[in-house]
């Protein structure tokens, strides 16, 4: 979805109707638990969806007697920061946090520069920090529609959530998980010692977090383990909005990084984009936002393999909107760029989807358990 950086709101009128108010509903209700007296920051952009949206949700927050803040930014890509004012309102850590952006909500530039550390662990933007470590609870739509909302989010959580939590119990125990296609795919990621992380919905506790639509397990691949060909065909993300794929986009992997795309415009595009990851996370070491050493390490991983993601909600479509592609039922995606266990850093993270796989798990033991076949679920 393109949006206008300079979008104003006396461009539009926001869109209030008894469907949006229900799905928010649905959001606070079943998705967050919102309690009596909570403070809830919701974070947005001057865009008739993402706006209308975060209306919604102030409303369904009201009526649950807790204490909504709305804040407003000005539109944000994957390579820019988010403003100041909304940094330091989310560091006031409040009981829930919700980032409903026409974008996105924008790098944490005090963060990169000096992150947050726990033990071994070290995040680079506030919201990371605060939701991973269990502080407070969230759920981010970047590039949200109205009608995506209205559409995915009353769904059956219980159905997801039992289906997300066998899922992760799979992904958990395996060592690597072979994906293949039809159309080519086939590549070997490893998993070893990664936990997978479950997108159900179920963001009722501290720590708890994900997308709104939720709809997917999730895992970062293993360092330097994956070998193999990914031939993208459903849709992919670029730094600003997203492709529905016309010419499939074949991608060579070796030890983890892309080494090679072909294809047609959609491979040319995303050879772009991730030239701008590199080249964006070299501009923040002349700026003194990143270390060289920091640099070097952001701009290598533009090309890192980032996430296995496998889609579970069955009322998503391809809409050329990752936030909804990537949750569709049938369908796994790969990403590009940083992962999720901040082990790999990079400026951008670009998801490219892959239409009826063949999904397998292996463990330790050797035993291989299929969990996908063609696109149907075979655990």
């Amino acid at each position: 979805m393109a949006v206008d950086a300079t979008s104003k709101f006396s461009g539009f009128t926001p869109q209030r109707d008894d469907e949006l108010s229900e799905a928010a509903k649905v959001a606070a209700d079943s998705v967050l638990a919102v309690k009596e007296s909570e403070n809830v920051l919701i974070i947005s952009n001057p865009e008739v969806n993402v706006y209308s949206i975060s209306l919604a949700m102030y409303d369904a927050v009201i009526e649950r007697d807790a204490k909504p803040i709305l804040m407003v930014q000005p539109f944000k890509t994957q390579l820019d920061f988010a403003e100041k004012a909304v940094i330091e309102a989310i560091k006031s850590n409040p009981d829930i946090c919700i980032s409903l952006s026409a974008e996105k909500l924008g790098k944490d530039a005090g963060a990169i520069k000096n992150h947050y550390k726990v033990g071994e662990k070290e995040y680079d933007h506030v919201f990371d920090y605060l939701y991973r470590e269990k502080k407070m609870r969230a759920f981010w739509s970047p590039s949200v529609t109205i009608e995506m909302f209205k559409e995915t989010v009353p769904i059956d959580y219980a159905r997801l959530r039992t289906e997300c939590a066998e899922l992760k119990e799979i992904l958990d125990k395996s060592i690597s998980v072979h994906v293949s296609s039809d159309k080519g795919t086939d590549i070997t990621i490893g998993t070893m010692n990664r936990k997978a992380e479950a997108d159900d919905g179920d963001f009722r506790s501290p720590g708890k977090g994900g997308n709104l639509p939720a709809g997917e397990v999730y895992m970062s691949p293993e360092l330097n383990s994956s070998n193999g060909t990914i031939v993208f065909d459903g849709s992919i993300s670029l730094p600003v909005g997203d492709l529905v794929i016309k010419e499939p986009v074949v991608a060579t992997v070796k030890d983890n990084f892309v080494t090679e795309l072909e294809g047609g415009e959609e491979a040319e595009r995303l050879e772009e984009a991730l030239t701008s990851g590199r080249d964006n996370a070299l501009g923040f070491v002349k700026d003194g936002k990143l270390s060289p050493t920091e640099g070097d390490e952001y701009a290598k991983n533009a090309r890192n393999l980032g996430e296995l993601g496998i889609g579970l909600n069955r009322k998503a479509k391809i809409v050329g909107n990752m936030l909804e592609d990537e949750k569709v039922f049938s369908t796994c995606h790969i990403a590009i760029g940083a992962n999720y266990d901040d082990d790999a850093k990079a400026v951008i993270h670009l998801d490219g989807l892959i239409k009826l796989p063949t999904i397998t798990a292996k463990y330790r033991d050797g035993t291989e358990v299929p969990i996908m076949e063609s696109g149907k679920l075979a655990y």
